[in-house]
């Protein structure tokens, strides 16, 4: 009986390692396929002509965040803490997680860690997708489809203010005027037509974007993230938290509030 005691004992303390090493062959695999499909855009340049004719918001805020003559963004690497629901009818955890960002062809990974699960939230070669590990090792959620394409496409729109050329007007992407301090963000690609309403202040900060989003795989709703607390980096200035929210018809439900820690572009 002792035997098989022990047995049981050494397979258990070896599942957080073997969940570790199968999270970081996961993680390195998909990295490699997004860098794959990344392309190097930092010849670009902007210049202030390029937002002429823009909404009054919209200019306001590339001239607040952007300098004249700033190399376009081609991919993006940060660091975040935090806390999140699983569920809104859930308790706060916390999480830490780590993002990879493409830009010329739309692309990310996100890595979440909490005490009990690690999630990987992806957009790459045109497809979204999420899982969830318990343990790091054991499969509990794996979605994919047409409602996932369209949540992580934007998901990555609406994080461009992290990168923030990534938001110039585009054969893609352009913005119209709502009024003084709102615009409308349109954005199309790969048969995917996506909009945001966006929110400026009187500086010219990004506070607020709203979009319809897929809550699950059957129901649309009303999706906002709101972000502050900007800070200069690299000649750039972009903000340091976002709070995600669903606006249900009985309110708005907090799910995920994050702290950017570390940010590094390429």
């Amino acid at each position: 009986m002792f035997p098989i005691i022990m047995i049981i004992l050494i397979s258990m303390s070896l599942i957080p390692f073997a969940g570790k090493i199968h999270m970081q062959y996961m993680e390195e695999r998909e990295r490699k396929l997004l860098r794959s499909l990344s392309a190097d855009i930092s010849h670009k340049i902007y210049r202030e002509e390029q937002i002429i004719g823009l909404p009054a918001p919209v200019q306001r805020y590339f001239r607040n965040v952007l300098t004249d003559g700033q190399p376009y963004i081609s991919t993006t690497y940060l660091k975040h803490d935090g806390r999140f629901k699983t569920a809104l009818d859930k308790e706060w955890i916390n999480i830490e997680g780590e993002q990879y960002f493409t830009c010329e062809d739309p692309g990310f990974l996100w890595n979440g860690k909490t005490s009990l699960y690690a999630v990987q939230d992806m957009y790459i070669a045109g497809r979204g997708q999420i899982k969830v590990f318990l343990f790091n090792i054991f499969k509990v959620v794996d979605g994919n489809g047409p409602e996932y394409d369209q949540g992580e496409l934007l998901r990555w729109l609406g994080e461009s203010v992290w990168f923030p050329t990534n938001l110039l007007p585009s054969s893609r992407l352009q913005w119209t005027e709502i009024d003084e301090d709102r615009a409308k963000l349109s954005f199309t690609y790969k048969n995917q037509k996506l909009s945001y309403k966006v929110s400026f202040n009187a500086t010219g900060e990004i506070t607020e974007l709203e979009t319809q989003r897929f809550m699950g795989e059957e129901k649309i709703e009303t999706w906002i993230g709101r972000v502050g607390s900007y800070q200069e980096i690299n000649h750039m200035k972009i903000p340091m938290r976002i709070e995600a929210f669903w606006k249900l018809p009985d309110g708005e439900h907090s799910y995920a509030q994050f702290t950017v820690r570390e940010v590094h572009y390429q």
